[in-house]
């Protein structure tokens, strides 16, 4: 073989090794862009206030999650409050949209979120390891014309039905930014079983030293519609009563 020949193929492998990227690696990126793991370590809890908009209508909301795992949704609708997904540690509980009162999960769905939304805090990768979740790096993909880092993330099972079932999660990073912008999952129950439900998020602003993304829309992949969330304020370790999070004795 030549020396140029043997030349160039050194070449191309040492620009492959330099600009390879392991999931790991691209992780770290995303939380140093976004304020750095310290800052992130040291997060105690995160309220936002937001609009929902579901094709015309515009509904105010807020949002709440803790370290401690407690987390708390309510919007607004004609003036009444629904509460969505709240958890006091113990119990998931939210407000039934017919009967208007609060009314708590069943079994199988609080077990689900113990064992995983409850523990993902500021996000899914932060100290994923020792979740017990593991990451995988599939490639790059474009997404509506942003080149991107496929990454599948595999959390703890979740049961439906009684049967154990995979649970499986695919983000999007973006190359340049190291953020995500697409987030898809099975939807494994209900009337949209089988489809693919896509969260996408963007406007990433400051937000005393950490960076957030005040647009989210949800939605089922290939499907009209959608929930589109503008987020206008974050605030980082709010003080918030613990009845916030508690199941109300009045059932509503």
């Amino acid at each position: 073989m030549k020396l140029k020949s043997v030349l160039t193929m050194l070449a191309v492998v040492c620009f492959v090794a330099a600009n390879a990227q392991t999931a790991d690696e691209i992780i770290a990126k995303y939380h140093e862009n976004t304020g750095g793991v310290e800052k992130w370590k040291a997060l105690q809890g995160i309220k936002m206030t937001a609009t929902m908009k579901i094709q015309a209508m515009e509904l105010p909301m807020e949002m709440t999650r803790l370290k401690d795992g407690r987390s708390h949704s309510v919007a607004v609708v004609q003036g009444m409050k629904f509460n969505q997904n709240v958890f006091d540690g113990t119990t998931l509980w939210s407000t039934n949209q017919q009967t208007m009162k609060a009314e708590k999960s069943d079994a199988e769905s609080t077990a689900n979120y113990k064992a995983n939304e409850a523990n993902e805090f500021p996000d899914s990768f932060l100290d994923y390891k020792k979740l017990g979740y593991k990451l995988e790096l599939l490639g790059k993909e474009t997404v509506e014309g942003t080149e991107t880092f496929k990454l599948k993330l595999t959390k703890k099972p979740t049961k439906v039905d009684g049967k154990e079932v995979e649970n499986v999660e695919f983000y999007y990073f973006d190359t340049e930014n190291f953020v995500p912008v697409l987030m898809e999952s099975e939807i494994k129950a209900g009337p949209a079983k089988g489809m693919v439900s896509q969260v996408k998020t963007s406007d990433y602003q400051e937000v005393n030293g950490l960076m957030f993304p005040f647009t989210m829309v949800q939605g089922a992949k290939g499907q009209p519609g959608g929930l589109n969330i503008v987020i206008s304020k974050i605030e980082l370790n709010p003080k918030v009563e613990a009845s916030l999070f508690a199941f109300p004795t009045s059932g509503n």
